[in-house]
């Protein structure tokens, strides 16, 4: 008997010692569990009013809930405070079952269209997007557009505001805060309208490019600018996302149609175009990705091993695209940090497919965003037109779980993120009344989908 328990013993502490590590007790480290989606609709809200209202961006708030950022044309229905009809920006505060928190719109009674919304360190938000009106006092707006960032604290009061631009339409889609504290955006430049201007504090002689260019702005922690930076060609080349790299530089993600200038691969009609660009502003390297049709660049996420994966659709069927269903596809590029081309995926069926948003998710898993008109190949169901769509990639581009989201008109999906309790949120525009949508407000409503 004492023999037994002995053994007994022994082998308990043998198991104690496996589990652990031998430097100091460290437990080591073990497989996550995997996470099963079954595609089930958990909710759907549809809000807005009679006008039009589009839903572009969400994020997890540090109270456990979630903000969604688009714009809204309507006075009515869910829109609350708003007396024109003119767009506004307009944030919404939701719960995790959709159950709507607040609600508050920012504008003037000009035109704001908003892009994107970010969480900041403190527990607020930036906003971003583009504006015709005076948002910061008067003659605060230079040009037809400018970028309109708007810094909210976490019960979306204002804290203040910035106005970018020049004569012309410069519109952001992307903002963030930086590891200094600071404030980055990146989005497109009417360079053409601006006289060569935009480059401040860039040392050298400038070229004016062309129609219109990848622009770029570091702010300090009040908004101010630090540096400004266009990047581009003699045609159209508009950056949708941006982030920090690892090494305090930036990468900015978008297509470009030119073939000059700063642009020196370039494949064909429209290309990816990754420009990584210094922490003090000067250009690093640009890379182009794509074959001789259409491919337009939209989202950026860092991979586990130091790479970065693109999305965006793709038309082409030859140089770097080795496969297309049809039409246009969800196309999926892995990088490396230096911009070499590693590999490449192409997704969806025989209609339109499209790419927004790329984001690392649990299990080493990416969540893709998007819109499908297809019901074949990658693409399980149609109800009808055109989807929302989501997807889960694995670190090998495989594809894992896809959805389609919709009725039997217009619906589309923009971002995309995995909620507290590991189901997803997907947010976007819908026009449909039926199938998965259960009331249509007006012309188009924000739609947020909860799926498991």
């Amino acid at each position: 008997m004492i023999l037994q328990r002995n053994t007994i013993a022994i082998l308990l502490l043998s198991l104690l010692f496996m589990a652990c590590n031998k430097d100091e007790g460290e437990v080591m480290e073990t497989e996550p569990t995997p996470i099963e989606y079954v595609g089930e609709i958990v909710w759907v809200k549809s809000l807005g009013g009679s006008g039009v209202d589009q839903a572009n961006s969400i994020v997890a708030t540090q109270d456990g809930n979630y903000i969604v950022a688009g714009t809204t044309y309507s006075n009515d229905g869910d829109v609350t405070g708003k007396t024109t009809t003119d767009a506004d920006y307009w944030i919404v505060k939701i719960s995790g079952t959709g159950t709507v928190l607040w609600d508050k719109t920012y504008g003037t009674e000009e035109d704001e269209i908003a892009t994107h919304i970010a969480n900041t360190s403190e527990g607020g938000y930036l906003v971003t997007g583009y504006s015709r009106g005076n948002n910061c006092g008067s003659n605060s707006n230079s040009g037809f557009h400018d970028y309109w960032l708007l810094k909210l604290n976490a019960e979306g009061e204002e804290e203040w505001c910035q106005n970018f631009g020049y004569g012309g339409s410069d519109q952001s889609f992307d903002a963030f805060e930086t590891s200094d504290g600071g404030y980055f955006v990146t989005g497109y430049f009417d360079v053409s309208a601006s006289g060569g201007e935009g480059n401040e504090d860039r040392s050298g002689a400038e070229t004016l490019h062309g129609v219109g260019e990848y622009w770029c702005i570091k702010m300090d922690a009040s908004g101010a600018f630090v540096w400004k930076r266009y990047f581009g060609g003699s045609n159209n080349d508009r950056s949708y996302k941006a982030l920090e790299m690892p090494d305090g530089d930036f990468l900015l993600m978008g297509s470009s149609e030119s073939e000059d200038f700063d642009i020196t691969d370039s494949k064909g009609s429209y290309d990816f175009w990754a420009v990584k660009v210094a922490a003090n502003g000067d250009k690093v390297w640009t890379k182009s990705f794509g074959g001789t049709g259409v491919d337009v660049g939209y989202g950026v996420a860092p991979t586990e091993t130091g790479n970065y994966f693109l999305i965006g659709d793709t038309r082409s069927d030859d140089m770097d695209v080795s496969n297309n269903y049809g039409n246009a596809d969800i196309w999926v590029v892995e990088m490396s940090a230096g911009g070499m081309l590693l590999s490449e995926k192409s997704f969806g069926g025989s209609q339109f497919d499209t790419g927004k948003g790329i984001y690392p998710i649990s299990n080493n898993n990416y969540l893709l965003s998007g819109s499908t008109r297809s019901n074949d190949q990658d693409i399980s169901f149609n109800n009808g037109e055109n989807d929302a769509w989501i997807g889960i990639m694995d670190a090998n581009k495989n594809l894992i779980f896809e959805k389609s989201v919709g009725g039997s008109n217009l619906d589309f999906g923009e971002d995309a993120i995995e909620a507290l309790d590991n189901t997803i949120i997907l947010v976007g525009n819908t026009e449909s009344d039926d199938g998965d949508i259960p009331v249509n407000k007006g012309l188009k409503d924000f739609l947020i989908v909860n799926i498991k």
